[in-house]
């Protein structure tokens, strides 16, 4: 009795310390916490230099490379969870696009998505890639997309998930809300807004330690002007639809029927111009699979590639 005692009160203080360490440190608590996250999942960052833009990076496992690429406001960690599914079979890498994460920021550059294209494509080929597997989540979606109908012998197949592009994905309640009021739901003025901006994207949001939740929406809050802009040059961008009718790389478009960023019926679109297409609704999830269905996306995905490798 005495030593179960003792067990449980050593794992109360253990717990209370912890508990301290998020909210008295939280820099140091999410740096740790995300340090420890990455290694669960076999990846290392690194730092990689393109002209006018220093990029973080994560990599790790071995085999075909995946180039993974995070959508609007996000990072590479959005991809840090399903990664650990992955990487025991492919070379995973996950950037952060310039103007987010912990890359480059500039308020004198822009951010198209045709830009931040030929700035992938010049990382990539720093890292000695010549063709990838891509998969973009929303904007990053769109970014992937481009790639494939700009240059599809550099693109062995695409996984999008929620992707942004068509004229149907932008038919939400993001674009309406922005419409009627000027707001766009994405982005946070404040830290404390972010809460609002993760209940926006997901249907179901994982938990997350109060030193991540701080240190991320500080971030939105310093990067809301720069931010904003780049939403609205977004809004300016031509439908892929109109730019590539067709686009002929395997790919498996992923979407949650709850998403009220994107609208699901995007892939309707672009199934319509992908001829090797499979699209996969899942029900009850948000506008960011990879992270509310963490396991169900990684082994869609690895069902997805046994078939192709197949073919």
């Amino acid at each position: 009795m005495r030593i179960a005692v003792r067990v449980l009160a050593g794992v109360v203080l253990l717990l209370a310390g912890l508990t301290a360490f998020d909210y008295l440190a939280p820099y140091t608590a999410a740096r740790t916490g995300l340090s420890l996250e990455q290694r669960r999942s076999g990846l290392n960052e690194s730092r990689a230099s393109i002209p006018g833009f220093e990029m973080a990076y994560l990599e790790g496992g071995q085999g075909e490379p995946l180039l993974l690429i995070h959508g609007f406001g996000a990072d590479k960690n959005n991809f840090t969870r399903v990664a650990r599914f992955l990487t025991p079979h492919y070379r995973v890498i996950a950037p952060d696009l310039p103007g987010f994460g912990a890359a480059t920021r500039s308020d004198t550059a822009t951010y198209t998505i045709a830009e931040q294209v030929e700035r992938l494509r010049q990382f990539a080929q720093g890292l000695g890639l010549k063709r990838v597997h891509l998969g973009g989540s929303s904007m990053g979606g769109h970014i992937a997309t481009t790639w494939a109908g700009k240059y599809p012998e550099e693109v062995a197949s695409l996984w999008l998930l929620a992707p942004g592009g068509t004229v149907a994905a932008f038919d939400s309640e993001l674009r309406r809300e922005f419409q009627r009021t000027g707001e766009i739901l994405l982005v946070a003025k404040t830290p404390e807004e972010h809460a609002r901006v993760r209940a926006f994207a997901m249907a179901h949001e994982p938990w997350l330690p109060h030193s991540l939740k701080r240190v991320l929406g500080e971030r939105a809050a310093a990067d809301y002007a720069l931010h904003s802009k780049i939403f609205k040059a977004l809004r300016q961008e031509p439908p892929v639809e109109t730019l590539f009718p067709r686009i002929d790389a395997p790919a498996l478009i992923v979407w949650g029927t709850e998403d009220r960023a994107l609208n699901p019926k995007g892939a309707d679109t672009l199934r319509a111009m992908m001829p090797n297409a499979r699209v996969i609704l899942m029900p009850g999830i948000g506008h960011l699979p990879m992270i509310e269905a963490v396991r169900q996306s990684a082994e869609d995905y690895l069902a997805f590639r046994h078939i192709l490798a197949g073919s």
